[in-house]
C-alpha cells in the first residue's frame, strides 16, 4: 500500500497539489507560518510546495495531511478549484511551458491582488500565441494542401496575373525602360528607384538569397553572383517583395503565395508583356515558337523563360500548355496544367513530391548525350497525346529537367514537332512505374534489400518562422554588422 501511494504522489502534478494544500490550509485558517510548525518544516520550503516548485516527499505529505485534517487519498484527491484558482494554476502551468520560455517571458508570483481579469486575458493571449505558433509549423501535409489551393488558382487564371503585369509595367515605365530585354543596368536603376544601393558580400548568410536593409536602403547578395548565375534574377526578386507591399507572411500558404508573386513579377521585368507578345506572336504566325528562341532573345535562364511562356501561352497565344520541373532523382519539384495533362497525384492532389513517370519527356532526357541540342518528344498517354520539348540544367541541388508541352493539337505552332521521339505512358495504371515489370519482379522480388536514403525532411515539420529557414539570428547579426556608421 505504501508502494502505491509513494507512486501515486510521484505522478501527481505538483501544481495542482501545491493549490490543494494552500486551499485546505487558508479553508482551516492557518498561516504558513502554523502549517510549517505542525509539520516541522521551514515556511520557505512549504512556500515552495504550494506553488509547485517543489515535490514532497510522501512521509512529509502524510505529515501535511493530518495537520490539515485530511486523508493522504484526500489530500492527492482531484478536487475542482474555484475559477480564479483554476486560472492561476493554468498560468502557472503556462509559465513553466515553452511558449513564455522560447519568448523570454521570466515567471513571476500571481499575487492575490491580480485582478482575475488579468488572469484571463493572459490565458488567452497564450492560447492564441500557441495557435498561431501551431499554425505556422506547418507539416508537409499542410504545406501540399497550400500548393493544391495555389496551383488551383494558377490553373483558373491561365496562370495569367493582370495586376502582376500592370505592376512590372510601372516599374518599367518609371525608370525609361525603352522596351525589350532588360539589362543589368535598368535592374540597378530600379533598386535606385525603390530607394536601394546595391552591395556584394562574401558572408551573406547561408539560408537566404539576398538579404534587404530596410532602415538603411541597401541590398546585399553574394559575390559568387559575380562570377555565376544572373545578378538581374537576384536583384529583382530581391526587389519584388517591396514592389508588392508584402508584409511578414502569417502562414505557410501566404509564404508561398508571397514567393510565386515574386517569381512572376520577376520574369515579368525580365520580359516585358508588351515587348514578348508580338515576339511570340510573330512565332506563332511563322508556327516557329521555340522556348530556346525566347531564352536567348531575352538573356534568361531555360527556366525562366519556360515560366514566363506559361504565363503568356493561353491569355495571348490561345494555347494551353504545361510545365514540368523534375529532379534528376525523378521527383516532381515544380508544376502546372491548364492542357488536362494527367500528372501524377497523391491523395490531397498535390503534383510536387511525386515520381515522374519514367516514360515522360522529363525523365527521359536525362539520358540523352545531346545536351545542347533541345530534346523533343511525344508521348501516348492515357488521356490524349502530348508533345514536350525539355532541357537538363544544373544547381547546387543538383540537375533537373525543365519542360513545356501542349496537346498534339498545338504542335503545329512549335518548332520541333517534326521529332521522330515517341513514348507511351499508361502511367495512370500502377504497372507503369511504380510497379517493376513482371518479369523482373518475379526474378528479385524477396531477393534484394535496398538500404533507403530516406529525405531528412520526411517525419519533421516544414522549417517554422515567418520565412521558413531562414535563420533570423544571422539575418539580424549580419545586418548589424554591415549596417553604415
Amino acid at each position: 500500500m505504501t508502494d502505491l501511494l509513494a507512486d501515486e504522489a510521484e505522478d501527481i502534478d505538483a501544481l495542482a497539489l501545491g493549490r490543494r494544500i494552500r486551499r485546505l490550509r487558508t479553508e482551516r485558517g492557518m498561516t504558513l507560518e502554523d502549517l510549517a510548525h505542525a509539520v516541522e518544516r521551514a515556511p520557505s520550503q512549504l512556500s515552495m510546495i504550494e506553488n509547485g516548485k517543489r515535490e514532497p516527499k510522501l512521509t512529509l505529505l502524510q505529515a501535511i495531511a493530518r495537520a490539515l485534517g485530511t486523508s493522504l487519498d484526500g489530500l492527492l484527491e482531484a478536487v475542482p478549484l474555484d475559477p480564479r484558482g483554476e486560472a492561476e494554476l493554468a498560468l502557472e502551468r503556462a509559465m513553466k511551458g515553452q511558449t513564455f520560455q522560447a519568448l523570454g517571458i521570466p515567471a513571476f508570483r500571481i499575487g492575490k491582488s491580480m485582478p482575475t481579469e488579468a488572469l484571463t486575458a493572459m490565458l488567452a493571449l497564450h492560447a492564441e500565441i500557441d495557435r498561431l505558433r501551431d499554425e505556422r509549423a506547418a507539416t508537409p501535409e499542410e504545406a501540399r494542401r497550400a500548393n493544391v489551393e495555389l496551383r488551383r488558382l494558377m490553373r483558373t487564371q491561365d496562370n495569367y496575373f493582370p495586376e502582376l503585369e500592370a505592376q512590372a509595367r510601372r516599374i518599367l515605365d518609371a525608370v525609361d525602360h525603352p522596351g525589350g530585354p532588360l539589362t543589368q543596368r535598368t535592374a540597378s536603376d530600379i533598386a535606385a528607384h525603390l530607394g536601394f544601393s546595391i552591395h556584394y558580400v562574401p558572408d551573406l548568410p547561408q539560408t537566404t538569397r539576398s538579404v534587404a536593409d530596410l532602415k538603411n536602403g541597401r541590398l546585399y547578395l553574394s559575390s559568387r553572383l559575380t562570377s555565376k548565375g544572373d545578378p538581374r534574377t537576384a536583384v529583382l526578386q530581391a526587389l519584388s517583395s517591396r514592389m508588392l507591399g508584402h508584409t511578414e507572411p502569417a502562414s505557410y500558404a501566404e509564404f508561398l503565395r508571397q514567393r510565386v508573386e515574386t517569381n512572376y513579377l520577376t520574369g515579368a521585368l525580365l520580359i516585358p508583356e508588351a515587348h514578348v507578345v508580338p515576339f511570340l506572336e510573330d512565332a506563332k504566325r511563322d508556327r516557329a515558337i521555340s522556348i530556346e528562341d525566347l531564352r536567348d532573345a531575352y538573356s534568361v535562364s531555360y527556366e525562366t523563360a519556360a515560366h514566363r511562356f506559361t504565363n503568356l501561352a493561353t491569355r495571348h497565344l490561345g494555347i494551353r500548355v504545361h510545365f514540368l520541373k523534375v529532379h534528376e532523382s525523378g521527383t516532381i519539384t515544380k508544376a502546372y496544367e491548364n492542357d488536362d495533362v494527367n500528372f501524377p497525384t497523391d491523395r490531397l492532389g498535390s503534383i510536387e513530391g511525386q515520381m515522374c513517370c519514367r516514360k515522360w519527356t522529363s525523365r527521359v532526357v536525362f539520358d540523352v548525350d545531346d545536351h545542347f541540342n533541345p530534346y523533343y518528344q511525344y508521348t501516348d498517354t492515357g488521356n490524349g497525346t502530348y508533345w514536350c520539348t525539355a532541357r537538363v540544367e544544373n544547381s547546387s541541388e543538383g540537375a533537373h529537367s525543365v519542360s513545356v508541352g501542349v496537346r498534339f493539337d498545338d504542335t503545329k505552332w512549335f518548332l520541333g514537332r517534326d521529332t521522330q521521339n515517341r513514348g507511351v505512358s499508361p502511367h495512370a495504371t500502377e504497372v507503369c512505374c511504380r510497379r517493376a515489370p513482371a518479369d523482373l519482379e518475379a526474378a528479385w522480388r524477396g531477393s534484394s534489400w535496398p538500404n533507403v536514403r530516406t529525405p531528412r525532411t520526411l517525419l519533421a515539420t516544414l522549417p517554422t518562422g515567418a520565412f521558413p529557414g531562414v535563420d533570423t539570428t544571422d539575418v539580424y547579426e549580419f545586418l548589424q554588422a554591415h549596417a553604415p556608421a
